[in-house]
């Protein structure tokens, strides 16, 4: 998908335009923090929902965490395995 197609077709205030800038710019972790910024803020219905719908997109698979977990039992197996043998 190209980066021009994520955004909404038209973000309802400038901060929500800011945050999806930064999105599509690839600074995910600064939307991230301006969408919660603006949720705390108590906005109006559009700008909820696109700061929800922006914190959806940007979120990490669950699968990264699993294969995370994988990656660290075969390595602490490894190890073990090349302990045991000394």
């Amino acid at each position: 998908m190209e980066k021009g197609a994520q955004t909404p077709p038209d973000p309802t205030s400038a901060e929500m335009q800011s945050a999806w800038r930064r999105a599509e710019g690839g600074d995910v972790a600064g939307a991230r923090r301006e969408a919660h910024r603006i949720l705390a803020s108590s906005p109006s219905p559009e700008d909820r929902a696109q700061a929800e719908e922006l914190l959806r997109r940007t979120r990490t698979p669950r699968s990264v965490y699993g294969f995370a977990l994988l990656a660290v039992g075969i390595l602490v197996l490894l190890v073990t395995l090349a302990l045991s043998r000394y």
